[in-house]
């Protein structure tokens, strides 16, 4: 049965059969190891990122939904003339586009940490295979 706690210890033993010469076949493994954990790391900050971005969505729409019956239960208590209710549609049309922005900022944020995981590790298996065979 696999251990739970390393998965590649059968893989270390059963590599190791094969009597490669000048191949460390635990540090084949071992490498391999640390490229699942980067994408693991990718993988969980992407999807950290995405629910950060869908919490800040349902707060957006949750204050544009306020915003909204605010201004009609005003509009129609103050009997606002058009050039006022001009102005608050404006005015919401520029928090949209504020609004807007900081999602894709948070986005390209996400991407930008889920991508330098990836980069990480991407640069320790190059230096990895020059040791192998340097």
């Amino acid at each position: 049965m696999a251990d739970p706690v390393n998965p590649f210890g059968d893989l270390t033993k059963m590599f190791e059969q094969f009597k490669l010469p000048g191949v460390d076949v635990s540090k084949l493994v071992e490498g391999r190891r640390k490229d699942l954990e980067a994408l693991v790391a990718a993988n969980k900050s992407a999807f950290e990122s995405g629910q950060a971005i869908v919490q800040k969505q349902t707060e957006m729409l949750q204050q544009a939904l306020q915003g909204v019956q605010e201004h009609a239960k005003s509009a129609v208590a103050a009997g606002l003339d058009p050039a006022k209710q001009g102005e608050l549609v404006r005015q919401a049309f520029e928090k949209t586009l504020a609004d807007m922005k900081e999602l894709a900022e948070m986005a390209r944020d996400s991407q930008a940490t889920a991508m330098a995981h990836i980069t990480e590790r991407a640069n320790e298996h190059m230096a990895e295979i020059k040791k192998l065979i340097g």
